[in-house]
């Protein structure tokens, strides 16, 4: 399945070059809109990104997103600044599907344990980010000295299933996704989905992520350039069944 990527700042819908906050192009002052578009256009699933939550480590967006679960049916995965069992348990009510831990996940394996055990393996998504393979962290202006895949591992020893692996230099430069990076993680923890962000230009990475058994993907700017169709994104979900 492909997700389209809303990044949210200040209530509006922008995009960012490689994560850097100074670097930002508005998208949609009205997000609402954009998911009505989405959802006019048959895509089956959205995600989220709370990119002020992010930052301040709590989330800041919320009434945007009360707004796109009323307008969009599919499948509304989120993360941003969810760091406590609490606003788990407050997205969840909300409606949304899936709900993403990031640096939370490094910071404090034992919440994403508490909230793996509590909501489900289906309803928890482990955000990692990285820069040359070490995982990025606070909306990715930090980065550790752990290895992605040494994160990966530990989160599917807690019992996580699911993992949105973002390449921080692939994103937004339109330059393709870290294929050999998604491949040898997807060979690694080969029970687990990987799902791929990051640098996906067109249809035609679309169709090698999907050869290398990693059918799950989120984009955002190729579709902003119509690099990427709705149409392309609908035919590939529809198939995906």
């Amino acid at each position: 399945m492909i997700f389209p990527a809303i990044d949210l700042k200040s209530g509006k819908s922008v995009r960012l070059y490689k994560g850097d906050f100074a670097e930002e192009t508005l998208i949609e002052k009205t997000p609402v809109l954009q998911a009505q578009k989405y959802q006019a256009a048959g895509v089956k699933c959205l995600h989220l990104v709370d990119l002020d939550g992010a930052l301040k480590g709590t989330p800041q967006n919320e009434t945007v997103i009360k707004d796109i679960r009323k307008v969009f049916t599919g499948l509304i995965e989120i993360g941003g600044g969810i760091r406590d069992l609490t606003r788990v348990k407050h997205y969840l009510d909300l409606g949304i599907n899936r709900v993403i831990i990031g640096s939370a996940a490094l910071f404090d394996p034992e919440f994403v344990i508490a909230s793996l055990k509590q909501f489900g393996t289906d309803k928890i998504v482990i955000g990692v980010d990285g820069t040359d393979e070490l995982v990025a962290v606070n909306g990715w202006l930090d980065t550790s000295d752990t290895k992605m895949e040494t994160l990966i591992s530990k989160m599917e020893q807690a019992g996580a299933r699911n993992f949105i692996v973002t390449d921080v230099q692939r994103d937004g430069t339109m330059k393709g996704p870290n294929i050999e990076l998604l491949k040898k993680l997807k060979g690694r923890f080969n029970n687990c989905n990987i799902i791929a962000s990051g640098g996906i230009r067109d249809i035609k990475d679309v169709k090698k992520l999907v050869a290398a058994d990693l059918p799950d993907m989120v984009v955002g700017k190729a579709l902003f350039e119509g690099r990427l169709t709705l149409e392309e994104i609908s035919e590939v979900n529809g198939n995906a069944g």
